[in-house]
């Protein structure tokens, strides 16, 4: 597996970036970077019915739409992001989401988080959920 980390703070270019490594390596890519406030929607929702449009043009906080399917999240400097770029190999996904999912449960844990894992692919602390 390849890691990369971005040196760019910028939400398109790191959207793009996932959909490059995608294509560009026969490895799975695992993908650690920071975004300036943004907003990214998954694939199939309505960006029109996921944002405010008025916040979103007063406080210059990009969209951006990402490959994969899922909700809506807000990015920003304080929170760091992470994605696996895994090629389809007939792999179980929620396995290999696991498997790859792991060593980030346990930084969280040894940092003094409350993190496991809930349902099919999520991390939560406590209650919240983080990731998945």
């Amino acid at each position: 597996m390849k890691c990369i980390i971005s040196p760019f703070d910028n939400c398109y270019k790191n959207i793009a970036g996932e959909e490059y490594f995608m294509s560009a390596f026969d490895d799975d890519v695992f993908f650690l970077y920071i975004n300036l406030p943004s907003i990214i929607i998954g694939k199939n929702q309505n960006a029109y019915s996921e944002i405010n449009q008025e916040y979103v043009s007063e406080h210059d906080v990009k969209v951006v739409r990402r490959l994969s399917g899922g909700g809506a999240v807000y990015h920003d400097s304080g929170n760091l992001n992470f994605s696996f770029m895994v090629k389809n190999d007939d792999r179980d996904i929620d396995v290999v989401f696991h498997d790859y999912a792991t060593p980030i449960l346990h930084a969280l844990r040894h940092l003094g988080a409350d993190a496991s894992f809930f349902g099919r692919n999520d991390l939560v602390i406590g209650d919240k959920k983080i990731s998945g």
